[in-house]
């Protein structure tokens, strides 16, 4: 697998367009066209997202012929699994939703902390390579959502993985809980190619706070938000491909503009970027660093980092349901009770060296929510 020149914007397939609860294929038909069109060919699904894969089926594979694009899925062998076949049924479903016949690119899906394990404990890494001996998959790969120190003990263990997906993006470059930079650098340390998820933050880098945005559009009143985003990504050397969550056609039309003929970012350009950090940065927010040792102390073992981690994005971008689901979703995989468990006992406060009231923080949390949940 090597770098590609151009074409490196992928469709990501979570975030897909919606009627009512059901998925508006007709539009994601209109979405793959444009996309096709356009010269671009990745495609990136999911087992583990709901509807995704028969959407795939739908716009894509019974509509093109296989050999015009290039398919990958995920596998989650920490999810609703109790033994291997559980698992490996995962494998066949995928297979049998999108009627692909093969797939160019399948991943274990979300490795870092807790799920690890499972795919070595069900012997998931000798049947994915079967599956390429069979020609089921062309390339075996892996995401990746944690630290670099556990990335490198994951790269060195299998070097049969060809390439690894990581969640990149210029907010989150330094940022030291997602590390962007440091997974970044580890995996080329290790010479592998990347794939990048999550280049627009979930869609916050796409509407930014006023701060950046003003950053960005004094430097070029043409260009969107999410294009510094996403070509900041692209600009990185061993990416191959940009996974975009586009979720409609005005999306994808923006993300066509500027990807069709991609350039990478002039030294100016990053520049322009390396200020919007800043400014970003300058925002005010939780000051956590995630050092945990509030977490060490806390009797409940409430998920205190994970927690202001999702304030800050809810107080800076106002994306509710994104902050939402990254609160619970965070304090779920890392097995944490959540803020309205806390009993402001106060151990938590002791042990913080940034001084932080944290108290008076989760229960900020606790209101902004759990409030409305049943």
């Amino acid at each position: 697998m090597t770098e590609a020149n151009s074409k490196k914007l992928g469709f990501g397939l979570m975030r897909l367009p919606k009627n009512g609860e059901e998925i508006d294929i007709e539009q994601v038909k209109k979405m793959t066209d444009m996309f096709m069109e356009a010269g671009f060919t990745y495609f990136d699904t999911a087992w583990a997202y709901p509807g995704s894969e028969d959407a795939v089926r739908q716009a894509l594979v019974e509509r093109y012929p296989r050999d015009k694009f290039t398919l990958a899925t995920k596998n989650a062998a920490w999810l609703k699994c109790e033994k291997r076949e559980d698992a490996i049924n995962q494998f066949e479903t995928s297979l049998k939703q999108t009627n692909a016949g093969y797939f160019d690119y399948y991943l274990l899906h979300n490795l870092g902390e807790g799920r690890t394990h499972f795919f070595d404990d069900y012997d998931m890494w000798n049947f994915v390579k079967e599956k390429k001996a069979e020609g089921k998959i062309r390339h075996i790969g892996f995401s990746f959502h944690s630290t670099a120190d556990e990335l490198e003990p994951i790269l060195e263990a299998h070097p049969e993985a060809e390439f690894v997906q990581l969640q990149i993006n210029y907010a989150d470059w330094e940022n030291p809980r997602i590390q962007s930079r440091a997974c970044y650098e580890m995996a080329r340390r290790y010479g592998k190619p990347i794939v990048v998820m999550e280049p627009v933050k979930g869609g916050t880098l796409a509407d930014p706070p006023e701060a950046v945005a003003e950053v960005l559009r004094r430097a070029d009143p043409n260009a969107s938000c999410a294009s510094w985003a996403i070509r900041f990504a692209a600009s990185l050397d061993g990416v191959i491909s940009v996974l975009s969550g586009m979720s409609n056609i005005e999306q994808m039309a923006d993300n066509i503009s500027y990807m069709r003929e991609f350039r990478h970012l002039s030294a100016a350009e990053l520049s322009v970027v390396e200020e919007a950090r800043k400014a970003l940065d300058s925002l005010p927010v939780i000051p956590c660093t995630s050092c945990d040792y509030c977490a060490e102390v806390c009797p409940l073992d409430i998920g205190i980092p994970d927690t202001f981690a999702a304030l800050n994005i809810l107080n800076i971008y106002g994306r509710y349901e994104y902050a939402a689901g990254q609160e619970k979703w965070q304090t779920n995989a890392h097995g944490k009770k959540r803020a309205s468990e806390c009993v402001k006992c106060g151990a938590c406060e002791e042990a913080c060296p940034q001084h932080i009231k944290i108290r008076e923080h989760l229960a900020e949390a606790a209101e902004a929510f759990h409030m409305n949940e049943a």
